[in-house]
């Protein structure tokens, strides 16, 4: 079973989910992509999350970034644990959980750590460019929750330097100044952002937000 590592290729499948079959790179077409896995069905940390995704919709679909869920258990019972999730977290779960019985998928991403537990997924979520290279790898144990503030404030990162040659410093979020790529002369950078740059030292340049 092979690691996945960033800017390696996501690999593509096939598998039913609560919203029937689905096609990874169908799927997600020319978007963005997140995919995140669950331990199992009907259990208390991943309702939160669930619930919690559900209501990120809008803030992932303005970002151009289509969510997929994954959880070892089959469309039925996902179909039944959904009814819960939309009853506790008062709200509609809007995007698929894809259906992972045979671990088919858990076993391409390697999402299944045996130390930790070995039938249970882990917590991955792994974020996918439009070209379909992994641009992100989180993986959490099955007791801590993800925060859904940070997942879109790495989506925000990751867009943004993809398309401009700027890196984000630490703890930003979107709207704060970023720092200029290493690989560009301060005086080359003048010229690119023209916003303004600071030289704080010949290493660390900083500027606003060039997309904004």
């Amino acid at each position: 079973m092979a690691t996945i590592r960033l800017g390696d290729v996501a690999p593509d499948f096939t598998v039913d989910s609560s919203m029937g079959m689905i096609n990874l790179y169908d799927y997600l077409g020319d978007s963005w992509g997140i995919l995140f896995s669950h331990p199992a069905d009907f259990t208390p940390v991943c309702t939160t999350e669930l619930g919690t995704a559900a209501k990120f919709k809008d803030e992932f679909d303005k970002r151009n970034v289509k969510m997929l869920a994954l959880s070892v258990d089959g469309a039925a019972s996902h179909k039944e644990w959904i009814k819960d999730i939309n009853e506790v977290q008062n709200t509609e779960v809007n995007f698929p959980i894809l259906a992972d019985e045979d671990r088919k998928v858990s076993d391409l991403y390697d999402m299944i750590h045996p130390n930790a537990n070995n039938t249970l997924t882990v917590r991955s979520v792994f974020i996918i460019a439009p070209d379909k290279t992994v641009k992100l790898i989180l993986t959490y144990p099955a007791s801590t929750g993800r925060n859904f503030y940070e997942l879109v404030r790495v989506i925000d990162s990751l867009q943004l330097t993809a398309y401009h040659k700027v890196a984000t410093p630490a703890n930003w979020k979107n709207g704060d100044d970023v720092v200029v790529s290493p690989a560009i002369a301060t005086e080359d950078a003048k010229k690119i952002f023209s916003k303004g740059v600071e030289e704080i030292k010949p290493y660390l340049r900083m500027t606003p937000q060039p997309n904004l």
